[in-house]
């Protein structure tokens, strides 16, 4: 019996049929196949666990919320459909290993800054007004974390975090001003270094040296890039530049704040993975906000409607504000300029900010000329009906831009 293998011109081989080209791409197609099935698993499982992470790291303020609901009948109604109102509140809580080298941990908090973000419909700009510490101003009966009441008196602004938390400090700004909070965050010492270090320091530029040893600070005159420490003890320094007053310190804050925005909205952080995910892991594991922003999915959805708005239509402004007649070292409002910022923010109608050195003769925040109608600017048009009624001016008010680049 003759072997096929020697056969001449047979395709056999002494080791076994060869496999052909065709069953050979086939087999290749398949691993390739099952590589890619492995690395989308393996991807969405990473991504997935990165996803909980930070969801998991954010901390809902339920109490607050529960609180809100109580009084929900004496609070301000929404106007404006689409438009958000933020309150951001910067504790000075003691608390905690990162927050305790600061100062005892008393077992209180006061804050020591709180800013009204708002974010109109249509998302094309952004208003934050610093509300001052000092500022004389009516704090409702709020609930203390022992559990008891206190009574509503008229005290300086921050005290009302001190006694009920976020619940009162809202109350407190929606009496005030008559707008209702949509939301909250705070962030305390610790959490704000840490989302400083995150897009790798922010910059900033001073026209004389600082050197502030309350707030562990001491910097050279210029333009200069701050890191954690240095950026907290900018934002909280009080004593060492201008009159020692808030209001200075309020400017130096938003300067901070308008670099900051710069520096998240460049391509080297949001474009960078590397950059992107600490600065989401430090500003959810920073925060403690309403239930209703206490997701990534949240969170995202909010700084999706924000990030494409110019730096220069990103504004910062204080509530028209001065020395407080029984006390100049607290404050009290300038009326009727402040109603009118409130009333435009209420409302969502817009508004201009102008640097101080810019700012009309009668600082009141209206922008008017001294005679002038309330709220009237140079260069208001005729209504184009030719009726002669002119459009409503908008109002100007002191302060400043995200782009701004001058030195403070």
């Amino acid at each position: 019996m003759t072997d096929s293998a020697g056969i001449p011109g047979s395709t056999g081989a002494a080791g076994g049929s060869p496999e052909p080209p065709r069953s050979r791409r086939r087999r290749l197609l398949r691993w390739i196949g099952l590589a890619m099935v492995l690395l989308v698993l393996g991807g969405t499982a990473a991504g997935w666990w990165i996803y909980s992470k930070l969801d998991g790291n954010i901390t809902q303020d339920t109490s607050a919320a529960a609180e809100l609901e109580r009084y929900e009948r004496e609070r301000p109604t929404r106007l404006a459909g689409g438009s958000q109102n933020i309150l951001l509140i910067g504790s000075d809580s003691r608390s905690g290993k990162e927050n305790a080298r600061y100062g005892q941990d008393q077992g209180t908090q006061r804050s020591d800054t709180a800013i009204l973000l708002h974010l109109p419909a249509d998302r094309k700009s952004a208003t934050a007004v610093s509300i001052p510490r000092d500022l004389m101003t009516r704090i409702p009966s709020c609930l203390t974390p022992g559990g008891s009441r206190t009574s509503e008196q008229l005290a300086q602004f921050n005290w009302a975090f001190q006694w009920g938390g976020a619940a009162c400090t809202i109350r407190t700004v929606e009496k005030l001003t008559g707008i209702r909070i949509d939301h909250h965050m705070v962030v305390d010492f610790g959490g704000f270094k840490k989302m400083v270090e995150a897009v790798g320091g922010v910059e900033v530029c001073l026209k004389q040296p600082m050197n502030d040893p309350e707030a562990r600070l001491k910097l050279p005159a210029g333009r200069q890039t701050l890191h954690g420490e240095q950026a907290l003890g900018f934002v909280r320094a009080r004593y060492s530049l201008g009159n020692g007053s808030d209001t200075d310190r309020m400017a130096r804050q938003q300067q901070f704040l308008g670099s900051l925005v710069k520096k998240v909205q460049s391509s080297g952080v949001l474009l960078n993975p590397a950059r992107l995910y600490p600065l989401l892991d430090a500003a959810t594991s920073s925060v403690t906000t309403d239930p209703g922003l206490a997701s990534l999915r949240d969170l995202y959805e909010l700084a999706r409607g924000i990030r494409g708005i110019p730096t220069g239509q990103v504004r910062f402004l204080t509530v028209p504000r001065r020395p407080y007649a029984a006390n100049p070292n607290r404050d009290e409002l300038i009326q009727p300029a402040a109603t009118r910022l409130f009333e435009q923010l209420r409302a969502d109608r817009p508004l201009t900010v102008t640097p101080p050195k810019a700012a009309a003769p009668q600082p009141t925040g209206t922008g008017r000329k001294p005679g002038a109608p309330q709220g009237a600017r140079d260069g208001a048009s005729p209504s184009p009906s030719g009726t002669g009624t002119a459009p409503a001016p908008v109002p100007t008010f002191t302060g400043t831009t995200a782009d701004a680049a001058d030195c403070r």
